[in-house]
């Protein structure tokens, strides 16, 4: 066998060698972008459910509640509903009736049946408070409820629709996601 022999053999099966390392490489960077690509849509969806089902419906309604709250308190002249006078109960009672609890009532069922979507581990207390607040109405909607407002509801709802908005911006503009976006559309 001659040196020249030898090494074309060599050169061939290190040729050999370096394709499947190059094919390997190829179908490991493969793997794991559909992987991470997965994995972001999986993240995404999940943001997408939260905001459609829970947090964007929360927001909405709170947001109008509040609006309804503080115009009617500008109606009768006042900064804060505490207290009501026997000639503003009427009022208050059409408003609880025909605005405040259809309202208190939707986020009462947004909390109720779709709260394994909070961000949270467990359930915050001010969701709980929420809940609270609108049952002790439903007992007397004649009267003010024992249990008052919690504060922390409206702040909380809107911290988390907008911290879920972030995230889903973030998802759906990273580069990694884009990229494969692009992808798909160009086979279609």
């Amino acid at each position: 066998m001659d040196l020249s022999s030898f090494s074309n053999t060599n050169l061939l099966q290190n040729a050999a060698i370096l394709t499947v390392v190059l094919a390997f490489i190829g179908y490991l960077a493969t793997f794991l972008s559909a992987r991470m690509l997965a994995r972001r849509k999986d993240e995404l969806d999940l943001v997408n459910k939260r905001l459609n089902e829970f947090y964007g419906p929360l927001y909405v309604a709170s947001q109008a509640g509040n609006i309804a709250y503080r115009s009617l308190l500008s109606k009768q002249g006042k900064k804060q509903s505490d207290p009501i006078t026997d000639e503003e109960m009427k009022d208050w009672i059409l408003w609880m009736t025909t605005i405040f609890m259809p309202l208190n009532d939707t986020r009462e069922k947004i909390i109720i049946e779709k709260a394994y979507l909070i961000v949270e581990e467990q359930m915050p207390r001010c969701l709980l408070d929420f809940v609270t607040h609108v049952v002790g109405y439903k007992a007397v909607l004649e009267r003010r409820s024992t249990i008052g407002w919690p504060p922390e509801f409206d702040i909380y709802v809107e911290r988390s629709y907008m911290a879920l908005k972030a995230e889903q911006t973030r998802l759906i503009h990273s580069h990694l996601w884009g990229f494969k976006r692009r992808l798909i559309d160009r086979k279609r």
